[in-house]
């Protein structure tokens, strides 16, 4: 008896690539191994998974590169959460506030609290101005500074908006699109805070701007892109670490490899998922695209970033998860405090864990300050603002992140289309998560961009683009949406991939 030909028997697996192994690209992947798939990632980063989701391990200590608060109103996204860590969450009450001329504000913005803090003449002249901005509303209304103006007035803006703002994204609030506010504090008014301070005074219900408890992996956040990572490698999945895509070679219209560390491996594949950079993406193709799409993302920007963690002997120091610093005269953007996310993050009792997050430009001086100057300029701006004495601090450590916020610059949306519509002449490639998109998704949105694709390459057809962009802002509620209201519907499995 003659065997069948092993295609005829067993079909060889469908390929995937994945390129990233951040919140993306991990779920991606993990995705599609569950579905068949033989699944390669492939990793930049020489020793850690999870992006800037990862959590970084010192000295016994472990810190998120940010805070990474596991909310979302995706029911399908928080059982995804669920089945991968099931008994490792814990629920953290959420509390933060604004540092500014040597006072805590709370936020969001409480009218009392800023009332008392300001004192009346200040609180007096910030309701002017935001009668002024109400009557007299700038049009068109393009920038940052133009969209928070027109709810909050001119004055409220440039005490709680406009010098953090700057530190973020380096460049003029008046120079960012208005789609950034428009993303990250839809909904947030002075009127809306003003009519929910009358309204809890008055018992009435309110509607919650941001949640008030959050689930977070015990460990941290890389605890669940860990055990992403682990289960994914314990279906077949491989994990190539220390691995960043150079090329990227299309023959016939379709992606055929990407090629990593200047030629040293290449990895093959049926399909491609990528969450890269949109810009290293499109200037690594081979052929070159058109020149429209080679300047396109040549325009795109980016911010990086860099932590300073400290270890803080003795009490406590504040209550706070994290704590925007508004004060101008330092270059400290914002403080997170590990021992109030999990107290097992902390590698040793009565001492607390502080993340000093800094803003910058890759090459700039602050990112290539050394070490020790980076550490000693955390001591002394904690010592300054008066949140911690220098000589409490034991030991720091320095974590350094290229490309952790795509910008909303007056240009990007234009040069992201053009990037779209030319990776579009690929069917068998697809780009998803932050970097990817370069779009400010969170932890939750990247994923569904993730699931989404996965969908896709099964023959359905969901616009990858539309998660983040046509749901409500993402802490707007204390409960899931299980409406399934940010998750775009396709438009058939039969039809092709919408551009729009």
């Amino acid at each position: 008896m003659t065997a069948s030909p092993p295609s005829e028997c067993h079909p060889a697996p469908r390929r995937l690539v994945v390129v990233g192994a951040g919140p993306a690209g991990l779920t991606a992947a993990f995705e599609a191994a569950r579905l068949g798939w033989k699944v390669t990632v492939v990793e930049r980063d020489p020793e850690y998974v999870g992006g800037i989701a990862r959590t970084v391990r010192a000295n016994g200590y472990r810190f998120d590169i940010g805070g990474h608060r596991f909310f979302s109103k995706s029911a399908e996204v928080v059982r995804w959460w669920r089945e991968r860590l099931p008994d490792d969450f814990i629920e953290v009450r959420r509390m933060s506030r604004i540092y500014y001329r040597r006072r805590f504000f709370d936020y969001p913005l409480k009218p009392w609290n800023a009332f008392w803090n300001l004192g009346p003449f200040s609180s007096a002249a910030c309701v002017a101005s935001y009668a002024w901005a109400r009557l007299f509303p700038r049009r068109p209304e393009t920038s940052f500074e133009d969209w928070v103006t027109n709810r909050f007035g001119r004055r409220l803006f440039r005490i709680f908006f406009k010098t953090y703002t700057e530190k973020v994204w380096g460049t003029p609030t008046s120079e960012i699109s208005a789609d950034w506010a428009a993303q990250r504090i839809r909904g947030l008014s002075l009127s809306k805070a003003i009519a929910g301070a009358f309204r809890r005074r008055t018992g009435a219900a309110t509607i919650k701007t941001l949640i008030d408890t959050f689930s977070y992996p015990r460990l941290g956040p890389g605890q669940m892109w860990e055990k992403t990572a682990s289960d994914l490698q314990s279906m077949g999945g491989r994990i190539e670490m220390g691995s960043r895509v150079t090329r990227i070679r299309h023959e016939g219209g379709r992606v055929v490899f990407v090629e990593v560390n200047g030629g040293s491996r290449s990895f093959g594949a049926d399909e491609f998922i990528l969450s890269m950079p949109l810009r290293e993406a499109v200037l690594a193709f081979d052929p070159a695209l058109s020149a429209e799409a080679l300047a396109a993302a040549k325009a795109l920007k980016y911010r990086d970033f860099l932590t300073v963690a400290l270890v803080v002997d003795g009490d406590n120091p504040f209550p706070d998860n994290w704590i925007y610093i508004h004060e101008p005269g330092v270059r400290l953007g914002r403080i997170q405090n590990f021992r109030n996310w999990s107290e097992a993050m902390v590698g040793r009792p009565g001492t607390t864990c502080l993340g000093l997050e800094y803003f910058c430009f890759a090459g700039d001086g602050l990112w290539n300050s050394s070490d020790e100057d980076l550490v000693a300029l955390g001591k002394s701006e904690l010592a300054q603002l008066g949140l911690v004495e220098a000589a409490k601090v034991r030991e720091g450590t320095v974590v350094r992140v290229e490309k952790a916020y795509p910008v909303y610059d007056p240009g990007y949306r234009a040069n992201v289309d053009v990037i779209r519509r030319e990776l579009e002449r690929f069917p068998n490639i697809r780009v998803v998560g932050r970097n990817g998109m370069h779009k400010y998704n969170n932890q939750d949105h990247s994923m569904m961009t993730a699931m989404l694709a996965v969908r896709n390459l099964e023959g359905a057809a969901f616009n990858l683009w539309n998660v983040n962009s046509d749901a409500e802002y993402h802490e707007g509620a204390s409960e899931p949406d299980t409406s399934g209201r940010q998750v775009p519907q396709p438009t058939g499995p039969n039809e092709p991939r919408p551009t729009a």
